[in-house]
């Protein structure tokens, strides 16, 4: 499949530098969407840290183009614009301005690739594990902790990600859950425009680093199964979860409290995206908090 490199050309006149685009703007635009107009209020897009306006348009700025290389670079791949744009689109944005893209399917679409390489590697390197020790590093090496931390420290790519207001407004850029989406959708981004072979490129790139630290670690490779056997130990009750949910449909958030059976003591509270990434916050903080009692 073709490569296509993103930002070779100059902007012309067709779509000119507006003065709204702030320079320090990362300046990564919305594109329209085929056979649909775009929003009524052309400034209507907010990205990632700033509260900076930009003109929807159906490319890249020259602006953009250089900041956008930046992200790619670190990315360690290329990618059209408009896949570009639509895996830095977070649904915040979409609701807000109906026609343009988000990344879920792109997100959807990665999760699987990057568990299917990171399968492959850890099977490949570890020879002698079973199964379940296998299972475990894969989860934590994908979990949400792991990829926003690539997300931040390798792309730092915050600052690009389109945002609606409201999700702008509390710091959307800097939330793990998002940032671990975006991780996700840009390697989706990548399989569809490169295939699997650069795809698994990708992956290597961003967490053969991880995937090699995890073969290290103790309780963190799985927290819930970590949390049951030190309640077993000190003869405490089965560990077990209360749930709650709060946020818009758009960007809900679930709380964990994790409980011990025969105790109304919570021992634990986490947040995330998803029932089972709260879960897995409410379990490391129950273990941290029972083994700070010995």
């Amino acid at each position: 499949m073709a490569h296509h490199q993103t930002g070779t050309k100059n902007s012309t006149s067709k779509n000119p530098r507006t003065p709204e685009a702030s320079k320090t703007s990362k300046a990564i635009r919305p594109t329209a969407v085929k056979g649909k107009t775009a929003p009524a209020d052309p400034t209507a897009a907010s990205t990632g840290n700033t509260r900076e306006r930009t003109h929807i348009s159906t490319s890249i700025t020259t602006e953009g183009e250089m900041t956008a290389n930046v992200l790619l670079e670190a990315l360690g791949t290329t990618l059209a614009p408009e896949l570009l744009v639509e895996a830095l689109t977070h649904r915040s944005f979409s609701h807000e301005h109906p026609g343009a893209k988000n990344y879920e399917r792109l997100e959807f679409l990665g999760d699987a690739v990057l568990e299917l390489v990171s399968t492959e590697t850890l099977y490949a390197a570890h020879p002698d594990m079973t199964e379940g020790q296998l299972a475990k590093m894969r989860a934590k090496a994908v979990s949400e902790e792991s990829l926003s931390h690539i997300a931040r420290e390798k792309l730092h790519v915050g600052p690009y990600i389109l945002l609606g207001n409201g999700e702008a407004e509390q710091h959307g850029a800097e939330k793990s859950s998002i940032l671990c989406d975006i991780v996700e959708s840009l390697i989706g981004a990548t399989f569809i425009q490169h295939g699997i072979d650069e795809a698994r490129k990708v992956v290597h790139h961003l967490v053969d680093d991880t995937l090699a630290e995890v073969a290290t670690e103790g309780p963190a490779l799985d927290w819930k199964t970590s949390l049951t056997v030190k309640a077993h130990d000190m003869g405490l009750g089965e560990p077990y979860y209360r749930m709650s949910v709060s946020g818009p449909e758009y960007a809900q958030v679930f709380t964990a409290k994790a409980m011990l059976e025969g105790s109304d003591e919570v021992i634990g509270i986490g947040k995330g995206s998803s029932k089972r990434k709260a879960q897995l916050a409410a379990a490391e903080a129950g273990w941290k908090a029972l083994d700070n009692r010995h």
